[in-house]
């Protein structure tokens, strides 16, 4: 929905399989890189995952869109091919390079088959450390983002994200969205681009995993290959974001016959020893199950919504419990109060045993389901490194679903769910709504 609000270190720790034959290798390369790694020789090929901490939030001030903007560039040629020679290159080896930016990383993923990794690695090697950053594709792309933002302009989801990042983050790059605005992004030069390139690609914050058929003594070898061209050291990392929400509701005006409805508190830091209650908990309230209580509440017996979620979010410097849905401009009034309600209920009353074990059950069985491949063990490895768990986590994560008591869940109801300051961001035309400060 916004980039902003992203669930992958959820998704990362309640999702990664749990099969046995999972072997994670933590391994040092001669360069003194730290990487994880599951061999898995059966398939001629390896998924590469790399990750640079930092991401959007290290864009200088004025300059908003600065990294999203050179990631975006960074597959548009290198050294003596441009934009088209390069994508042929890749093409002929039957490799795939993704890049990326959120608020927190930026993103490189790699996918080459084994007889043709060394080339494949030398290119993607040039165009991580010499991209060009040629003035008609700075042209082009920029193009591109600005067609976007004017999209999101008149989106009521990239909207209502908008407004409640400003009003939870006040003056943090986190208040604003990382791809800029038309007015930075208009004025970005090359210069730019190249200073956010080595404010943001360097080795001093970078996390790397893989699978695949590749020994762990070939993967060291080829990280310091890889990333022996950046720089040591990049950027400052931002601060902590301040929070800044407060309980009220927030109405922007946009046409329609419906409104879009995102709401927010803070939340809980990944390593709280309360996380695993906070999750157990959120997934009874707003989860993705349809017993979930805002789904049975607000669609199920009142019809006010198609559908509704909660969910947990964690950035690097922030954390935020929230939710979203859209229903018609008469009803939304409605359903803000049965939200407010089943977030009372839950703080006040807690849960029943019977949805602690339903939920208990469904989080310690259902993932394996969701994840197989070496592209998404990759994946999440490196996302498993970025928010602190440790190499065993896959063969600890169901025991501490299970350790979970009622005692825990009832306490950490108490201490989360905090309905007075529930923050509700509506837009749309919505009928008998009062906004306040």
């Amino acid at each position: 929905m916004m980039q902003m609000f992203k669930i992958a270190a959820l998704l990362i720790a309640f999702a990664l399989p749990a099969r046995a034959e999972i072997a994670i290798q933590t391994i040092t390369s001669p360069g003194g890189i730290t990487a994880w790694l599951v061999e898995e020789p059966e398939i001629p090929f390896t998924a590469l995952e790399i990750r640079f901490r930092g991401g959007t939030s290290l864009d200088v001030e004025g300059k908003r869109g600065a990294v999203n903007l050179m990631t975006a560039l960074i597959e548009e040629g290198t050294g003596d091919l441009d934009s088209t020679g390069f994508a042929r290159a890749r093409d002929s080896l039957a490799a795939s390079f993704r890049f990326g930016s959120d608020e927190d990383a930026i993103s490189v993923s790699a996918r080459f088959l084994t007889e043709n990794r060394e080339a494949s690695v030398d290119l993607l090697r040039r165009a991580l450390t010499e991209p060009r950053f040629d003035q008609p594709s700075i042209d082009r792309v920029r193009g591109q983002v600005l067609a976007g933002l004017r999209q999101d302009a008149k989106d009521p989801n990239a909207m209502a994200g908008q407004t409640l990042r400003a009003l939870a983050f006040g003056d943090h790059p986190y208040a604003s969205k990382g791809d800029g605005t038309e007015a930075t992004v208009q004025t970005l030069t090359r210069d730019d681009i190249v200073a956010a390139h080595k404010a943001a690609i360097a080795r001093d914050r970078v996390y790397v995993a893989a699978a695949g058929d590749i020994s762990a003594e070939d993967l060291g070898l080829l990280i310091d290959h890889l990333l022996e061209g950046l720089p040591a050291t990049g950027a400052a990392l931002p601060p902590r974001a301040p929070m800044k929400l407060t309980g009220g509701i927030t109405v922007q005006d946009f046409p329609g016959p419906q409104s879009t409805v995102i709401f927010a508190q803070d939340g809980l830091k990944r390593d709280d020893p309360d996380f695993f209650a906070a999750s157990i908990l959120n997934e009874i309230l707003g989860g993705g199950r349809f017993s979930a209580r805002l789904m049975t509440e607000v669609r199920e017996k009142r019809g006010l919504t198609y559908g509704i979620s909660s969910y947990l979010v964690g950035y690097d410097q922030a954390e935020l419990l929230m939710g979203q849905f859209s229903s018609a401009n008469g009803t939304v009034g409605q359903a803000i109060e049965v939200i407010r309600d089943e977030w009372r209920k839950i703080a006040t009353d807690g849960v029943t045993e019977a949805e602690v074990q339903a939920t208990k059950t469904y989080l310690t069985g259902s993932y394996p389901l969701r994840f197989a491949g070496n592209g998404q063990i990759a994946s999440m490895l490196v996302g498993m490194q970025m928010i602190g768990l440790s190499a065993d986590y896959p063969k600890t994560r169901n025991d501490k679903v299970n350790a979970v008591t009622m005692e825990d869940v009832k306490r950490v109801a108490a201490r989360l769910f905090k309905p007075d300051d529930l923050r509700f961001v509506v837009v749309g035309q919505p009928e008998g709504i009062v906004a306040t400060d």
